[in-house]
């Protein structure tokens, strides 16, 4: 209660502080994107360092990614295929044993990570993929969902197996905690501190950018777009729809993960059910045309159009937003599901397994689905790409939903404002685990992270589409450098202990409660 009057009072003058600055419509816009442009940009040239492939430059973190995600798909035997069925008993609770550590229970760990991927990246970020490589690069959004499962596996058992568990019950894991911690065991000790010091520096800024300020920026622009666009009260002014949002965001966080929980496993169902629903409706409306889409999808895939440099290019534009979508590989999802309450490790892997086929296989899909079948993917690509960069990728997908959905707008707004909550929240868990290991577990510390998160999402809501995209990729994709380089250290005990889980799962030895 202390640290809710506390930030009400900050943010209070702050509204005052931004009142008397915003003279004019957009000043405030024009000025966080003076000052946060130059920053974007030198930090892309050194996180998105290109690869001469062919005609293209191909960015090393796209490589990294997806020689990881194939790796260790068939270095653990495929887990993401071999295990799915086992992974949906252990969402469903058939191996919960209530007397297990942890502060959370499976299927809480991972609405929790969901809402840290499933957010404005699969509606916005799913639009101006198709707008850039046309409808070819859902094919490889696909591709990277499903081998990032298998990315997701290895990094969560390891968030398990490796987390700290303190007197009070609560727990913190993580890439930080993995790669200090396992790479010791193997000798490699001040490898694994520099690694986990720069993940977590990473992570900061990842939960600052990505996890924060694109969820309110897209959920300010759709509040925008259905409250009269330049007529909204919001226009030129969305930093006041970012104050409220911080105020909501910082009542729920001061509870941490079990209070983020309690929110995340009832908004994901939700919105997720919503959102897909609206999208088969969308599609039986336009069933005809169905087969035509998933032959662009495909044909697209192989043989796309030489505006962004064929099919290497249309590989890139699917990858980078798969990735940036599930997060696969990065490492952050493996901070929620630590807090599980389980004994054995690779259940909580197998049950994050099915995050990257939620995100991004299911719903990613059924995005770009809604919108090549809408016409909305049949642009020429030059044609659709100034399209979602004038008007936002939140808008595109939206004008899609509308051609069947003439109210859906509004829904869709809702469902981006709860999409944007959950993402936040989430993310500031892992800002805040980030931000503690390198500076202590104290109650001053959590708070002092908790403040800045909530600054930043009134930042976030004035920034423009393209410099909070670019801000929001260089920090999350950043994470990926340690966080995989230290997997490849640690997966064959992962093999190891998935080997022996199943034998024993197999067996008997670990039974069913339900």
């Amino acid at each position: 209660m202390r640290f809710i009057k506390q930030l009400a009072a900050f943010l209070t003058f702050s509204l005052i502080g931004f009142s008397s600055w915003a003279q004019e419509p957009g000043s405030i816009d024009e000025t966080i994107n003076g000052i946060m442009q130059p920053v974007t940009d030198f930090l892309k040239g050194i996180i998105f360092f290109t690869v001469p492939i062919g005609e293209l430059n191909v960015p090393f973190v796209l490589i990294w990614l997806i020689i990881g995600a194939v790796f260790f798909t068939i270095y653990m035997g495929f887990v993401n295929v071999t295990a799915f069925k086992h992974a949906i008993d252990v969402v469903r609770g058939v191996y919960d044993n209530p007397n297990d550590k942890g502060e959370v229970s499976h299927f809480q760990a991972l609405t929790a990570a969901l809402s840290g991927t499933v957010g404005v990246g699969n509606i916005a970020g799913v639009a101006i993929a198709v707008s850039l490589g046309g409808p070819g690069a859902t094919f490889w959004m696909i591709l990277a969902g499903l081998f990032g499962m298998s990315s997701k596996f290895v990094e969560c058992t390891l968030g398990v197996k490796y987390r700290n568990e303190y007197d009070d019950g609560s727990v913190s894991g993580g890439p930080m905690y993995y790669l200090s911690k396992g790479l010791a065991k193997k000798g490699f000790g001040n490898l694994g501190k520099l690694l986990a010091v720069l993940f977590a520096i990473a992570c900061i800024g990842g939960s600052l950018g990505g996890g924060n300020m694109v969820q309110i920026n897209q959920a300010t622009q759709q509040l925008i777009d259905v409250t009269g666009g330049q007529a909204s009260m919001f226009y030129g002014h969305g930093w006041i729809f970012g104050l409220a949002m911080a105020v909501v965001v910082g009542a729920i966080i001061i509870g941490g993960i079990k209070s983020i929980a309690r929110v995340t496993d009832k908004i994901v169902p939700l919105m997720v059910t919503i959102y897909v629903g609206a999208a088969l409706v969308v599609l039986a409306v336009n069933f005809a045309e169905l087969p035509h889409a998933i032959a662009q999808i495909f044909g697209g895939a192989f043989t796309p159009d030489g505006m962004y440099g064929g099919i290497v290019g249309v590989l890139i534009v699917g990858f980078q937003r798969a990735a940036f979508s599930n997060e696969a590989g990065i490492g952050s999802a493996s901070i929620a599901h630590a807090a599980a309450r389980t004994e054995e490790p690779i259940s909580e892997g197998i049950v994050a397994l099915l995050e990257p086929f939620i995100d991004t296989v299911v719903i990613c899909t059924m995005t770009a689905l809604v919108i090549v079948v809408t016409g909305y993917g049949s642009f020429g690509q030059e044609e659709a790409m100034n399209s979602a960069q004038t008007v936002g990728g939140i808008s595109l997908t939206s004008s899609a939903f509308e051609e069947v959905l003439s109210w859906f707008p509004i829904v869709l707004s809702v469902a981006v404002i709860l999409f944007a909550l959950s993402t936040m929240i989430s993310w500031s868990y892992y800002g805040v685990k980030a931000w503690t290991y390198l500076f202590g577990e104290s109650k001053t510390s959590k708070y002092t992270y908790k403040i800045i998160f909530c600054i930043f999402i009134v930042i976030g809501s004035g920034m423009s589409l393209g410099s909070v995209f670019t801000f929001g990729d260089v920090m999350i994709f950043a994470m990926c450098f340690p966080n995989v380089a230290g997997l490849y250290f640690l997966a064959p005990e992962i093999r190891s202990d998935l080997k022996s889980y199943m034998a024993r799962i197999k067996s008997g030895e670990i039974q069913a409660y339900k």
